[in-house]
């Protein structure tokens, strides 16, 4: 994969791997591109890397689409307070689908790019971000009744309200 201009993949004190930034960013710069290959709810793919895809088209006749990302941008982790945000849409130049993200606010030089994954909850996971708002699960805050009886004692109920507030 070819370097990506600013950033770089390290071992991530969140999870795994992230993507760190070798510059600063202000807020609402665009960080980074994406490059991904589209796929649809019903097909048989790893959506270990995946976005929900949805561009200005996206109505009610599509159906679920995912972006599996192919480049170091799949090493973007969550955070419940994130520093950027991710957006997806058709490349009017090429007519493929893309995504990027934004700084949502300003990101130093040395620090951690993070999104908030906001999963559904039936497919809520365990969090591993340690912000001050962190709910222990990356989960939708409004779907926190839909998450599995399993992952129920994770939940932090006293900072729903904060991590709602903060979305």
């Amino acid at each position: 994969m070819p370097h990506l201009d600013g950033l770089r993949v390290i071992r991530s004190k969140i999870h795994g791997y992230g993507l760190v930034a070798l510059r600063s960013f202000k807020k609402g710069e665009i960080l980074v591109y994406a490059d991904g290959v589209l796929w649809g709810e019903d097909d048989d793919f790893d959506d270990t890397y995946a976005l929900v895809y949805s561009d200005d088209d996206d109505k009610e006749e599509y159906p679920n689409r995912y972006l599996d990302l192919t480049d170091q941008t799949r090493w973007i982790n969550h955070a419940c307070s994130p520093n950027a945000e991710v957006d997806t849409d058709i490349n009017p130049d090429t007519g493929l689908p893309h995504a990027w993200w934004i700084a949502t606010r300003n990101i130093k030089k040395g620090e951690e790019l993070t999104y908030d994954y906001a999963f559904s909850g039936h497919l809520a996971e365990p969090c591993n971000c340690k912000d001050k708002v962190c709910i222990g699960l990356i989960v939708d805050p409004h779907d926190i009744d839909d998450v599995p009886k399993k992952l129920k004692p994770l939940i932090k109920k006293n900072r729903i309200k904060a991590r709602i507030a903060a979305m």
